[in-house]
Parts: structure tokens; sequence; C-alpha cells
């Protein structure tokens, strides 16, 4: 029979997510009251943390209504609830730890179960890495909230390899698709083969698979490039080709500096929207600081306290206003730099901070560094497209800049995994670096 478990929630977990109290199946958890005090010190703020403390502070007040917490009242999962007021006297079994400190507090709560609940398995659970160390130092158990249910390396990457006769490759050429059995391989839609002769390794082909039509299809590339620039690997052709679909509406391009990602999103933004002027406006955004903080601290407007921030998407559209120049080609956003498509109002660069509550109709929106977003975050965000918009989710999931997040449980590695199977949308991972040798050889050699 599983031994009875007891969770002890910290505080930044139900900041992280205000429903986690419920996800616990039928084990039973403890709210220390120390932390409803430290969640009641967020409960002004306008920040996302703010939200989900009131969020949080509104079930617990409801969860009350049907009995006493300090005796433990039932949760939807199966388990029970109790808030309990804990201790601050220092016990034995801890070290010489400041019991003025809610942190230290709660430790001492988890050990004081410990020793009342012999036949249960107690846990500490806290998104707070070094508050996990500590507790695992005193002799109680400590786990992440929400750890990761698949490796780094299971996540989905939008490519496959297949192998096929020959002549099928050659059909492929001619008639500019293939019927595929998808019984024995379960692709996604949208997702991106490598095709090979089974006798001839040379003889290969790339598609995308159709799961509308179960078929490959060949993957678009434009004659002219994107803006003057061309995939210079099959993964940024890929991500031309999603890019271009009209019909795919959620693209996530995930891969580390220098492959491209941002740059090539920003030309097909541009020529969405400044050539075929299928949306109204491209809407580039990235994550000054975690979503609903204030942008502060600078002086000036909003514009202008945004613009060091904004500076690597200001450089990726002087780029390709240059890269234009040369190609000399024809196109509507010809000789404009990115502050007159801003006048014209067919470019606009905003914080994420003010984007709950809006509607953003046909827009093709992009959202850079993704993977410093959290899921909830991320969800508020694709929740305000309307109808018409594209949106574009860019980042490095090896390079999270939030203490809260790692590489599988942020944002933008959630919505790969969540998408996979919709036909709407489509995802790669952009493995090799074209910003220069320089650049690639720092990515390889630099860990």
């Amino acid at each position: 029979m599983e031994k009875k478990k007891i969770f002890i929630i910290d505080t930044n977990v139900v900041l992280f997510d205000p429903h986690a109290i419920f996800k616990f199946e039928e084990h039973d958890v403890v709210i220390p009251i120390v932390m409803i005090e430290e969640v009641d010190n967020f409960k002004r703020d306008m920040s996302e943390n703010g939200r989900n403390a009131r969020t949080f502070s509104r079930i617990i007040d409801e969860l009350r209504k049907t009995g006493a917490l300090s005796q433990g009242v039932p949760l939807k999962s199966g388990g029970r609830l109790f808030v309990d007021i804990g201790i601050t006297e220092k016990i034995a079994e801890l070290p010489d730890l400041d019991m003025k400190k809610p942190d230290n507090q709660m430790l001492a709560l988890a050990k004081k179960f410990q020793k009342k609940f012999r036949d249960a398995e107690v846990f500490f659970i806290s998104k707070d890495i070094n508050l996990r160390i500590k507790a695992d130092a005193c002799g109680v158990g400590a786990e992440d909230y929400e750890p990761s249910k698949f490796e780094v390396e299971d996540i989905y990457t939008g490519t496959a390899t297949v192998s096929v006769p020959g002549q099928s490759i050659d059909e492929f050429y001619a008639k500019k698709r293939l019927p595929f059995d998808n019984a024995n391989h379960r692709l996604h839609p949208n997702q991106f083969i490598f095709i090979k002769d089974e006798a001839n390794p040379n003889h290969t082909a790339i598609g995308r698979y159709d799961s509308l039509q179960n078929c490959l299809i060949p993957v678009f590339k434009p004659a002219e490039g994107l803006w003057g620039v061309f995939p210079r690997n099959a993964e940024q052709a890929f991500a031309i080709d999603l890019l271009l679909n009209d019909e795919i509406k959620l693209v996530s391009l995930v891969g580390k500096a220098g492959t491209g990602k941002t740059l090539l999103a920003i030309a097909a933004g541009l020529a969405k929207t400044v050539d075929e002027g299928l949306y109204s406006r491209l809407l580039v955004s990235r994550p000054v600081m975690p979503m609903g903080h204030d942008i502060g601290y600078l002086p000036g407007t909003i514009e202008e306290k945004l613009n060091p921030y904004m500076q690597p998407i200001f450089d990726n559209i002087d780029f390709l206003f240059g890269v234009s120049a040369v190609s000399k080609t024809s196109r509507r956003g010809a000789g404009k730099g990115s502050q007159e498509l801003m006048n014209q109002g067919l470019l606009s660069i905003e914080p994420l901070t003010y984007i709950r509550g809006r509607s953003i109709p046909s827009q093709f929106m992009i959202v850079d560094e993704a993977q410093n977003l959290t899921p909830h975050e991320i969800k508020t965000i694709i929740t305000r497209a309307g109808e018409g918009t594209k949106i574009v989710l860019t980042g490095d999931t090896m390079q999270i800049d939030s203490p809260y997040l790692d590489s599988m449980n942020n944002g933008l590695a959630y919505v790969v995994e969540c998408f996979k199977n919709e036909p709407i949308a489509g995802h790669v991972s952009m493995v090799k670096g074209e910003r220069s040798k320089l650049s690639e050889l720092a990515t390889q050699l630099m860990h």
C-alpha cells in the first residue's frame, strides 16, 4: 500500500500557479500560515504575481466555506487542504537558522510534520532552488513544483526522417506530393520530413506533412528570398515555409543564439505586412522583465524606456532594410526605416506588460525571448489573438533568465508540446548557427 503523502507548499508555488493546491491528487496539502502572510504582501501588485496572489486568496476563501481550514477541508482532487499556524521557535532537528525568516519557519513546519506523522512521507514543494537545498540539508524531502514529465531531448523538434523506396522520391519531385501512410510513423501536422531513399542515401528530398491531405508536400521556397534573406540550412527553409503559410496561425521557433529565428520572423512579418498587406501591422514584443512588471527606472516615455531592451529587434529590422537596398527589389517598404514604418502604423514595438484584456486582430505578432514567459503568461498572449492574427514565438529554451523557470517548464516549451498535434500550428527547432563563424564557435566551445 502506498504511503500517505503530505505536501507543504512554498509561497512561490502559488505565485507561479494559484491553482497548484489541486495538483497533488489524493494527497494532503498544507499551507503554512506564514505563506498566507507572504501572499498578502502581493495582493495589491498589478503584476502577474499580484493577480495570482488575489486568485489564490479567493480560492482559499471559497474552500474556507466548506469547513475549518485548521482541521482540513476536502479538495476536488481527492485530498485535503490544511492551513497550519506552524511554529516559530527553533527546534533541535534544525541547524542554527534564523527563525524570523519565513523560509526557515516553513522548513521548521515541515520538520514538525515529519515528527508528527512518521507513517507518512513529507515533501516541501518550492520553486526556490536554494530553499530546496536547505530543506534537503535539514533532512526534509524537497521537490520542484511541476517537475519535468519528459527530458530535454524528448521535446518535439518539428522534424523527422523517413526512408522510402527510390521511386517514391521521384514521384514526390514529379507530382509535388507524396501520399503517406502515417499509421506506422505517427507524424504530427506540419512536421518537416527528411525523405531518404532506402537504397541510395544520396537520393533525398525534404517535405512537410499535410495532415488534412495525409501526404507529404514540398517545402515552399520563395524565389527572391525573404526580404533579400535566403535560407542557409534546411531548418531555416522549414521556418520560412511556416512563416509564410497563411493557414498556420501559430509558429514556434526554438534555437540557440545566431540560428536566425528572430531575423526570419521579422522578415516574414515585413513581407506579409508591408509587401502583401495581409496584416494591418507587424507587432513585435519581448519580455523586458517578467510580464506584468511596470517599466520603471529609466526616464522618458514607454518607447524611450523600451529602446534599450528592444534594440535587438531594431538591429534585425535595420539589417533587413540594408539587405533590401542591396537586392534592389521593388517593395512598399523599400527605402523606409523602422521609425517611418512605426509612424505609418505598419510596425509597432510594444511591451507585454499591457497586453492583458486586449484583442489583437489582423496582426502579425512576434514574441521574442518567449522562453522567459511562464505557461500562464504565454496562454494570456495567445488568447489575445483576434481574427486573422498570426503569432510567432521565438526563443532559446536553454537560456532562461527567470529564477523559477527551466528548460522544460517555461512557456515556450509548453506551447510546443501543447500545439504539436494541431493543424494550425507549426514548430521548428533550429540547430545550426549562421550569425558568423566566430559566434557559432563560441556557442560550441563556451558552455
